[in-house]
């Protein structure tokens, strides 16, 4: 079965289903893919693969950003402190707040921002 997003229009809202798949990704920055899975009017969800030595430099955007690492080890670094992540830790970081990331080895992290991140949409 071919992957696909399916959407479901139901008045002025949708249905939006994401089936697996390996393609697709987009490059943000050396070492760091993306796409985005599935995003509805207020959210978006996003998978990254991130690769080891990679960094996210400190940056802020107005998106709440709740995230799960599903593979790998990373540290976020805020202006007070940093904060180590494994393989199934999870985090929420407030729209605002300035964050970076390092990649301490090769990770996947499924993230989802609200409102939706429309510059990561197809």
């Amino acid at each position: 079965m071919a992957a696909r997003a399916i959407h479901e229009r139901k008045e002025t809202r949708w249905r939006m289903f994401y089936k697996k798949n390996n393609s697709g990704y987009k490059t943000l920055s050396g070492g760091i893919q993306y796409k985005t899975l599935v995003h509805g009017f207020d959210t978006s969800m996003h998978e990254f693969k991130i690769e080891k030595g990679s960094i996210i430099p400190v940056h802020s955007h107005p998106h709440e950003q709740t995230g799960y690492l599903v593979a790998g080890r990373l540290i976020f670094v805020f202006k007070d402190k940093t904060m180590g992540a494994e393989s199934g830790d999870s985090w929420n970081i407030p729209g605002g707040e300035a964050h970076g990331v390092q990649a301490i080895e090769d990770c996947v992290v499924i993230e989802v921002f609200s409102p939706t991140r429309k510059e990561y949409l197809s």
